[in-house]
Parts: C-alpha cells; sequence; structure tokens
C-alpha cells in the first residue's frame, strides 16, 4: 500500500539547560514557513503531571496562556499565536496528566481488558494520537513539537520515545529533529564551551533519536570554526548548525535563523513543494525595525505582584511593545511591586502610563488601589486588566460614597462586596479549569473611548477570572460617574468601565494581551500608548 504524507513534523527538543529559548526557536521556524505561505500549527509538549498550567504558581513558569476555547496552557502557546499570527486551540497543549488520564480512562472503561496497561505501547501510542489529533484538524502543512524541559529529564523519556516512533511511522523524510542548546562562554578560560552540547546530543542519540539541526544558543556570537566543531563532533552537517546568539528583540530571531537558510534547509529535508524565498519575510522585517525606535519614548509601568519574574507578564509586556511600535514611539517598561504597605510616589511620578494587571488574591492589592488613586489625582492614563479593572472598580466606589468596598474574593463579610464571585461560580469545588475561561462577545457603548479605540460595535475577548463587577452596585456607581463601555451581549455581565473626567482610563475584565500580535496590535493597548504619549508631552 502507498502512503500519502499530507502533514510534515518538526520537532524541537532542548538541550544543557531549560529556558534557552526553545519556544522563540519553535515559533520563529514557524514565521519562516508561513512566509512560504504554508499552513502551520504548533503543539507544545510540557512533561509535568498538572493537567494544565492553570494552577501552576506564576514566579515558577510564568504566565498561564489562554486560547480562545478557554485552555490554560504553557506561555509558549502565545510565542505561536504571535509569531504564526494564528488561534490554536487548547489541545495543542499537550501534558503527562492529560495523556495518563486518558490512558486510565480508557482502562476503568475496559478499554484495555486481558491487556497490561504499560508506558510501552499504551503511553506512547496515546501521545502519537494526541499529536496526530492536532494535524488531521485542520489540514496542516507543518505542525512544529516543542518537548518542554531538556532531554535527560526522567518525565520526558515517554515523549521521546514517542516522538522517535512518530518519525518510523511516518517516514523519516516527513519528520525532522531540531534540537537546541546552550553554549557556555567561560570568562575564566576566556572561551566557549561545546562539551555541554556534545552530551546533550550524546543523550538524544542514546534514545534513538539523531538530530538534524542544532541551533548554538549563546549569549554573544559564535565563530564559525567553532560550529563545524559541533558539527563534527555531533555528527551534523555543517550548514545545519546555526548560532543564535542573544538578540535585542524577540522577533529578530526568524530573520537570524533564515540568514543562516533554515528555511531552505527544511524544506529539502523534509520535501515540502514549496520555493523558500527569504524575501518573503521583508514585512516581517519591517515590523523588527519598528521595534527598535528609540526616539521619542514613553515609560510604561506595570504595577503588579508578580513583578520580579517577566515572564509572568509577558504577553502584557509584548502587547505594549506591539502597540508602542504601531505609533512610532519606543515603550520603556518598568516593573513596580504592589506588595508594599504604600506606593512610591516619586516612582509613580515617572509614569507616563500605569497598567495594572491581573492576578489572584489579597496580596498586593491595596498596592493597586493606590496606584488607581494615584491615576485619578494626577490625570496619568490608566489601564486595569482583569483584577486590575476590578482595582479600579473598587477605588472608584471607596471615593464615591461606599468607605471599605471591596472584592468578596479576599473578605465574605463586607458590608460593599462591589467585586463578587459570579453566580455559576458559586457551587464549584475544584480549582483547575473552572474558572469562566475562553473566548465571549463583548458590547461595546457608543461615546466612549473604548469605542474611539475599537471602532466597532461587537468584538470577541478572552476570559480568565472567578468574581465580576456587583450588579447590586451597577446603578449608584453609574450615577457617581462610572461609565460602563462595555458588557456581555445581554447587558448583564460588566465587561469594561472608564472613570469621568480622566485623560485616558479603561479597565477590562478579559485579557486583551493574549489577541495582539506584532502586526496587529491590539486596539486598547494601541489607545492606552497613544493617551500615554500625550501625557508624556505635557
Amino acid at each position: 500500500m502507498e502512503w500519502i504524507f499530507l502533514t510534515k513534523y518538526i520537532i524541537i527538543t532542548g538541550g544543557v539547560v531549560s529556558s534557552i529559548g526553545k519556544g522563540i526557536t519553535s515559533a520563529s521556524i514557524g514565521r519562516i514557513l508561513r512566509s512560504y505561505g504554508l499552513k502551520v500549527s504548533a503543539i507544545k509538549i510540557d512533561p509535568y503531571l498538572n493537567w494544565d498550567s492553570g494552577t501552576l504558581n506564576p514566579y515558577q513558569h510564568g504566565e498561564v496562556f489562554v486560547t480562545n476555547d478557554g485552555m490554560e496552557t504553557d506561555l509558549d502557546l502565545g510565542h505561536y499565536e504571535r509569531f504564526l499570527d494564528v488561534e490554536l486551540e487548547g489541545f495543542a497543549n499537550i501534558t503527562t496528566g492529560k495523556v495518563y488520564e486518558s490512558v486510565i480512562k480508557k482502562e476503568r472503561e475496559g478499554g484495555y481488558l486481558g491487556e497490561c496497561v504499560q508506558v510501552i505501547p499504551h503511553i506512547t501510542n496515546r501521545i502519537k494520537e494526541m499529536i496526530y489529533e492536532t494535524s488531521q484538524k485542520n489540514d496542516y502543512d507543518v505542525v512544529l513539537i516543542e518537548l518542554g524541559g531538556t532531554v535527560g529529564d526522567i518525565e520526558s523519556q515517554p515523549f521521546l520515545e514517542a516522538l522517535r516512533q512518530l518519525r518510523n511511522d511516518e517516514g523519516s523524510g516527513n519528520v525532522m529533529f531540531v534540537h537546541v542548546t546552550f553554549i557556555p562562554y567561560l570568562n575564566a578560560a576566556g572561551e566557549f564551551k561545546t562539551k555541554p552540547t556534545q552530551h546533550s546530543t550524546k543523550e538524544l542519540r542514546s534514545m534513538g533519536i539523531n538530530p538534524d539541526v542544532i541551533v548554538c544558543r549563546s549569549q554573544r556570537p559564535i565563530d564559525d570554526g567553532l560550529l563545524a566543531k559541533v558539527a563534527h563532533f555531533c555528527d551534523v552537517d555543517k550548514d545545519a548548525v546555526v548560532n543564535t546568539p542573544d538578540a535585542s528583540s524577540i522577533y529578530e530571531v526568524p530573520l537570524v535563523l533564515e540568514e543562516h537558510n533554515i528555511g531552505e534547509l527544511i524544506v529539502n529535508r523534509i520535501s515540502l513543494d514549496i520555493a523558500p524565498d527569504s524575501s518573503k519575510l521583508d514585512n516581517w522585517a519591517d515590523i523588527v525595525d519598528s521595534l527598535k525606535i528609540r526616539n521619542p519614548a514613553v515609560t510604561i509601568g506595570i504595577v503588579g505582584k508578580y513583578v520580579e519574574l517577566e515572564d509572568a507578564y509577558i504577553s502584557i509586556r509584548e502587547s505594549i511593545q506591539h502597540a508602542a511600535a504601531s505609533i512610532g514611539v519606543k515603550a520603556n517598561i518598568e516593573y513596580l511591586s504592589s506588595d508594599v504597605d504604600e506606593l512610591d510616589k516619586s516612582i509613580l511620578s515617572g509614569f507616563d502610563g500605569i497598567l495594572i494587571p491581573g492576578g489572584f488574591g489579597e496580596r498586593g492589592f491595596e498596592g493597586k488601589l493606590d496606584a488607581v488613586n494615584f491615576s485619578i489625582e494626577n490625570n496619568v492614563p490608566l489601564f486595569g486588566i482583569c483584577l486590575g479593572m476590578q482595582s479600579m472598580v473598587t477605588q472608584f466606589a471607596r471615593l464615591n460614597g461606599y468607605d471599605g468596598a471591596n472584592s468578596s474574593e479576599f473578605d465574605d463579610n463586607l458590608d460593599y462586596p462591589v467585586i463578587d464571585m459570579m453566580e455559576e461560580q458559586k457551587k464549584i469545588k475544584n480549582m483547575g479549569g473552572t474558572m469562566r475561561l475562553g473566548a465571549y462577545d463583548c458590547k461595546i457603548i457608543e461615546n466612549t473611548k473604548t469605542f474611539d479605540a475599537y471602532g466597532e460595535s461587537d468584538v470577541e475577548e478572552r476570559h480568565r477570572h472567578r468574581f465580576e463587577f456587583n450588579n447590586d452596585y451597577r446603578k449608584n456607581l453609574e450615577s457617581k460617574g462610572l461609565i460602563i463601555s462595555g458588557t456581555s451581549p445581554d447587558d448583564f455581565l460588566v465587561e469594561i468601565v472608564e472613570f469621568p473626567n480622566h485623560p485616558w482610563a479603561v479597565g477590562c475584565q478579559f485579557h486583551p494581551e493574549f489577541k495582539s500580535r506584532p502586526n496587529r496590535p491590539h486596539p486598547l493597548f494601541k489607545a492606552f500608548l497613544e493617551a500615554s504619549y500625550e501625557f508624556s508631552k505635557n
């Protein structure tokens, strides 16, 4: 029987250390292939036992990215969406928890009667099935598969075995491996060291996988001689060993990879029926150039509780940069912890715009209220997202006759719970995957700053929350001047609020940062940056 292979697979593994840029490398390869007119999707495999990323600590794992269909996923899916300019579905994030749960569920239902359920073949088969479910969903030309962690991790072994089998099942001409490693520079020795890369490649080969491409990450550029050494010791073609040193912008990486003819190498390796053309990245190069602007500049302060780890707000950071580039300014982002007794007003006074991001729990909430109050008193542009919007509502209520107003998330016994748990959430016991998640329609009210930003009445935005604006206080707060500029289509849920008599102060219950793209900045971020730039000129 003759097989017709419709989908090609590019598998990205990592070696030496984690967090070396596998996600950016995967997204960059996808951007190159997308520029050739190919239909590309991406999968992130996370070997942890958690079912999803929803309950992970932001300090350890960074932000939780939410897909349109309401899946809480790894932040790398955000990179994929931004670089590929696509909307992925939740099944694009495979975890050990999801794999084992489905296998055990099938075993309990009698799906393996008479069999001893084992890692091989049952777990590995299920991993491949989940990959196929993604590739068959929309008939993709290429599916990128990034394996989290590093080669040699115990938890990664079943996935590596499944990926090895995938190559055999699909044919070596339809599956290729890209190994991303770190080349450290030792100051004491005054030289780069390739031995860690050699060992991680050896570990990969011990699993029956030979990398087709090795991407060498480094803090500074590596010369051709050293790359030739890596090729020799790792048994990879010299042209297939490329260096991606630290760049000023992650969006430069596709251009760096294409300078090494990665697109052509991939096309030839897995026999893609196209003629690669690096000039098709010209539009992407224009985006990168727009991000390099240095003047004029605005300073945006992010006031939150997870500021020690920038990855906790990575989509917000990127959205600010997208918006700034689109209006021709440079955004200097500064982080200020809200987990203090009182925010330093001298620092706040240095911001041209204040953004208050989402979060959970009472810690740092009063600091966010201080930031809101500073914005009100000094007319500094203010953008509140999720809990940031709730902090705006809370502070507005406190300033307008509701002393002690707060969210029932922090206290069950409140006189004025202006933020309260959604009715459908009150009977839920499990924490994971049970919030209001994913894309919901929103109706924008005309003659508001929000409408000016969107330019349309009906939009769709992604959510991740349990608590909401308490409608018991809606009429009274509106009578005090609070502007409701966005609601659910039935007018029941308050989605967006604005402050009266303020240059620009908008809070939204949803997370607009998940929909921003380098080539399509989100309208609210763009409006916020425009207002901040105007404020900076005063």
